[in-house]
């Protein structure tokens, strides 16, 4: 049973709609500046990188906006209430991440200055093959995450003005496409820092002033607590507990190798500014500012969890889903200061502006490098119009991904959902670009078996987790306690019959499901690959692309050191280059020493075959000397 629900009334006044249609039209005004001000300059590299000329300060901010989503806005925070701090320990594996991004990726692809990321793989490996397959991919995964980015400030707005989705969703992704449209990635770099600097600010101004009604941080810390949410150090080693202090490590790892390392997102940013130290500095910048943000929006989880630590508005009605818990927070804590629903929801919208703007604009950069440009229709257009074709394709982006927004409404809490799915896809592509840099020895081949094979793995354990139900979410105990009339709550949330424990994952999407405590203490203790740890997806994939795609190059042909130069890493390309001389030297030594062992053989046989015909030759030639004796002396003949 339910428990008898009591929505939220909706308090956005005329100011909050002033706030919130500022950010709006200001995005949009600064896509129309930039659009003045690249005219004269109209070409794909200025549209798509800026000229690589651009400052690094607003890239910076770029970087945090495009990054940073609307999923981290209001995920984090829900992951922090519902299930605890464990998944903090990610800003740990962040650190290793962004060292081997700076001195392993970063140098590779700055100085072969390719436009869109792919360009690498056809370098590399030289396959179109392999280039179409890992664009496809790539797109796949930036579709969905568009879609789920799009769908989350939706969950803000409708729980402060009671606007239905699809409306939010149109709207936000007309003003997007728009300003991406007609401004190019300079548009979009600036509103990023209008917007970054808008979502920071609207979470800080939530968690200071709750902070100051609960009593400080100190206060805040012990309520959470008291109430099991903080964990840091949980070193089980179980691949199937959700967030441990490994599992946690290993994924804050993979976020920056594989979000920032390998996107063409973050890409086009690093590319946007003159040279490769800049933009070294830009990522360690981009680092800062994400442990920033995120601490923010950690804590904001926190501070929602001491504000409702007695009465959960999830399990009394007030909220549908758990990723309205800080809207809710809001406009229940803090609709008494006029403005501040308003700054709050421009800022989550900021966050989504800015990484739609992103996705939109690399996704228009990967269609045009990858699949038209070649094209001969498309290779004899001028700047101009190849300008307008990219701009084209940004405006398909757009309305594909209000489309998309709508299905995943479907699917359940946006942070788990989105890290299961998009990990389980970015892995094994992520695991074409590794084993590219990493593993000199690897061929076209092995690359593409080793990308379907991940990627095959990865999607079998993704479908069979939401069809099956493994790794349902077993949240933090939760109380209804200081509601009011909460005898009633504390029944209809309690109440665990048979056929509501069989019906869990018919009426609750999987990513949302949550096991009663019966079920949990009694349930079978045998675990399938359908229970592992999201966490470990996306290194999943990744070091099952790096072996299968060594394992079939070797089988099939190594790749010479010569024709990966500048395409590798220079630490692998060295010892590879250093273990095949070795190699091919004991293998021609083994030739050598075949053919002088042949060749010695052959003079043998040879010497037998010249000393076999010797006595008949001699017999026959040589007269005997009986004979010669009775032709030299008839008389002795006589005798």
């Amino acid at each position: 049973m339910e428990a008898t629900e009591n929505p939220v009334i909706t308090k956005f006044t005329p100011v909050d709609y002033a706030i919130f249609s500022l950010l709006l039209v200001a995005s949009a005004a600064i896509g129309v500046v930039s659009a003045i001000k690249s005219r004269g300059k109209a070409s794909t590299q200025e549209y798509l990188l800026g000229g690589r000329t651009m400052s690094p300060v607003p890239v910076v901010f770029s970087l945090l906006g495009g990054w940073i989503s609307a999923i981290s806005v209001l995920g984090n925070p829900t992951e922090m209430y519902f299930y605890g701090t464990q998944l903090t320990t990610v800003l740990l594996g962040c650190i290793p991440g962004s060292l081997f991004v700076g001195h392993v990726i970063l140098p590779i692809l700055y100085e072969l200055k390719v436009v869109s990321i792919n360009e690498y793989i056809l370098l590399r490996f030289k396959s179109r093959w392999l280039r179409t397959l890992s664009t496809l991919t790539m797109l796949l995964n930036n579709f969905l995450y568009m879609g789920m980015c799009l769908y989350a400030p939706t969950l803000a707005l409708t729980t402060v003005t009671g606007l239905s989705t699809w409306a939010s969703s149109l709207i936000m992704g007309t003003i997007c496409t728009f300003y991406i449209t007609i401004g190019g990635v300079k548009a979009v770099v600036y509103t990023d820092v209008l917007q970054t600097l808008m979502m920071f600010c609207g979470v800080l101004v939530v968690v200071i002033i709750c902070c100051i009604d609960l009593g400080g941080v100190g206060n805040v810390w012990s309520i959470a607590d008291h109430g099991g949410r903080i964990q840091f150090f949980n070193f089980d080693t179980s691949p199937y507990e959700r967030h441990t202090f490994w599992s946690t490590l290993v994924y804050g790892f993979f976020i920056m190798v594989n979000g920032v390392g390998f996107t063409q997102i973050t890409y086009q940013r690093f590319a946007s500014v003159r040279t490769l130290q800049i933009s070294q500095r830009l990522l360690y910048a981009f680092v800062v500012g994400l442990y920033m943000l995120w601490i923010v929006f950690y804590f904001s989880g926190l501070v929602a969890y001491a504000s409702y630590s007695d009465c959960d508005p999830l399990t009394s009605g007030k909220i549908k889903k758990t990723d309205q818990i800080i809207p809710f927070l809001v406009m229940d804590k803090l609709s008494h200061l006029t403005g501040m629903a308003g700054i709050f929801v421009a800022g989550v919208y900021g966050s989504v502006l800015s990484t739609l703007s992103s996705c939109g604009n690399s996704f228009a950069c990967i269609i045009w490098e990858d699949f038209l440009k070649d094209r001969p229709y498309f290779h004899r257009l001028s700047d101009a119009s190849a300008t307008n074709v990219v701009k084209l394709l940004s405006l398909i982006t757009g309305m594909l991904a209000v489309c998309l927004s709508l299905l995943v409404e479907k699917m359940g809490g946006i942070y788990h959902v989105s890290n299961s799915i998009l990990s389980s896809i970015a892995g094994p592509l992520a695991g074409v670009f590794f084993s590219g840099m990493c593993a000199p020895w690897v061929n076209a081949k092995g690359a593409i078996v080793g990308l379907i094979f991940s990627f095959s793995f990865n999607m079998w354990l993704v479908i069979g987790k939401f069809v099956r139900g493994g790794g349902s979410l077993v949240r933090l105990p939760l109380s209804t306690e200081g509601c009011a009339g909460n005898l009633t709550l504390l029944l209809n949330s309690t109440l665990s019959t048979t056929s509501a424990t069989d019906n869990v994952l018919a009426t609750t999407s999987p990513a949302d499901a949550v096991l009663p405590i019966s079920t949990i203490s009694q349930g079978s203790t045998e675990r399938t690959l359908y229970e592992l740890s999201y966490c470990y997806s996306g290194v999943t994939g990744i070091a099952l692309t790096y072996i299968v795609s060594s394992f079939v190059s070797l089988c099939t042909g190594a790749v010479n050191p010569k024709d990966t130069a500048g395409m590798v890493n220079p630490v692998c390309g060295g010892v590879y280059h250093r273990m095949w001389s070795f190699f091919k030297s004991r293998h021609a030594g083994s030739q050598e020493t075949l053919k002088e062992k042949e060749a010695i053989k052959m003079s043998e046989a040879n010497r037998a075959t010249t000393s076999a015909s010797l006595p008949s030759t001699a017999v026959s030639t040589q007269p005997s000397p009986q004979r010669e004796l009775s032709t030299s002396c008839p008389i002795a003949t006589q005798a």
